[in-house]
């Protein structure tokens, strides 16, 4: 049996099974906390995106009130008649104009 073994190669020994096992196992360590970290700066990333999207939205339903109103006053006689005063610089019937000389 013995020389079976010499033909086939020496079996490698329990400590150089366990050492490599254990040098395995380190090494995943090692793997899987820098791909955490690579997630966790991902993460980070992602909610900083989503805060920024977040303040976005606001400032445009802000926009949104804004040009509501905007639109509202555009509809008004007041706002026509801002127009064709300054725009055309039309004037009423009865109206009268001082200019200065």
């Amino acid at each position: 049996m013995k020389r079976r073994e010499k033909l086939l190669g020496q079996r490698p020994s329990n400590k150089i099974v366990g050492l490599a096992v254990v040098i395995i196992v380190i090494a995943l360590v090692f793997i899987m906390n820098s791909m955490g970290k690579e997630v966790e700066n991902r993460n980070n990333q992602d909610n900083a995106k989503i805060e920024q999207l977040q303040n976005e939205i606001e400032q445009e339903k802000e926009r949104s009130k804004q040009l509501e109103a905007y639109e509202k006053y555009v509809n008004t006689k007041q706002f026509v008649e801002e127009i064709a005063r300054d725009k055309l610089g039309l004037i009423y019937p009865d109206e009268k104009i001082f200019k200065e000389e």
